[in-house]
């Protein structure tokens, strides 16, 4: 695990672009794992400034997203898809026909669960995938206790994470739903890369927990640990509990692979 600390929320946002439009480039078949909320909010409105500005184009990648919660329509304003469509497939060239997220519509839920780990693997597994962090440690829906080989499957919400995701619905928990569909932490850990952003004093304690504590189901996020390939972009107010921050930006700092990013 690499932890890279920038100034603010911005920054930090905009470097999680920059990697992702640069494996973009590198690779333009990449298949990306795609994560909502206000965090990501700010790393797709750089990527679709990058789309307009410089054209970088997203027309041969796949995307799977981590999760949608279950009973929503895809138009509904409070579902991932519509979510998605707002903040970034309606801004950039992306194909909808490789462009994928659960369906919490499904009659048969636990058919669609084992169809989405088999669309994933028919294309040959993610490329990178970004991620946020819970309040409680999620990622993705992957509540407290889930196991960390865990695979798509549903999974019942917590009310820590209703109250986080209120604003989202209305701001009123009980009209959200109670349970979503998303990948499990052992679906997750089989990215080849995994990008973490995490901004804000709020996340301070839950990031040190899952960084630098112990790897534990109580905390899904830690399970990271076990990645070969997983960088954490945070911003300072976010770093605060860390406590290898300083060494977190001497390697930022001193690293060659992070020079183009230093400007």
């Amino acid at each position: 695990m690499e932890v890279i600390i920038r100034s603010d929320a911005v920054a930090a946002a905009r470097l999680a672009a920059q990697l992702i439009a640069r494996a973009v480039v590198t690779k333009p078949t990449l298949v990306l794992g795609l994560a909502t909320g206000r965090t990501m909010e700010r790393v797709y409105d750089e990527l679709a400034a990058l789309h307009a500005r410089s054209g970088l184009d997203f027309s041969r990648c796949t995307t799977f997203n981590l999760d949608e919660y279950i009973g929503l329509p895809h138009d509904n304003p409070w579902s991932y898809h519509d979510y998605m469509r707002r903040h970034l497939f309606s801004r950039a060239n992306f194909n909808p026909a490789h462009t994928h997220l659960p369906d919490g519509m499904a009659a048969d839920l636990e058919a669609e669960c084992r169809r989405y780990e088999k669309m994933i693997l028919d294309v040959g597994g993610i490329d990178l995938q970004l991620l946020g962090i819970g309040s409680d440690g999620h990622i993705g829906f992957n509540e407290p206790l889930s196991a960390l080989r865990s695979r798509t499957r549903q999974k019942a919400l917590t009310p820590a994470t209703l109250a986080q995701n209120a604003p989202y619905c209305g701001g009123d928990v009980a009209k959200m739903p109670r349970r979503a569909i998303t990948m499990g932490v052992g679906t997750i850990l089989e990215a080849r890369r995994c990008l973490m952003l995490v901004t804000g004093r709020s996340k301070a304690d839950i990031l040190s927990r899952a960084v630098e504590g112990p790897i534990t189901a109580m905390v899904s996020a830690s399970a990271l640990q076990l990645h070969p390939h997983c960088q954490v972009i945070v911003d300072e107010e976010a770093a605060t509990n860390l406590q290898g921050r300083d060494y977190y930006r001497w390697i930022f700092e001193n690293e060659p692979e992070w020079a183009p990013y230093r400007t």
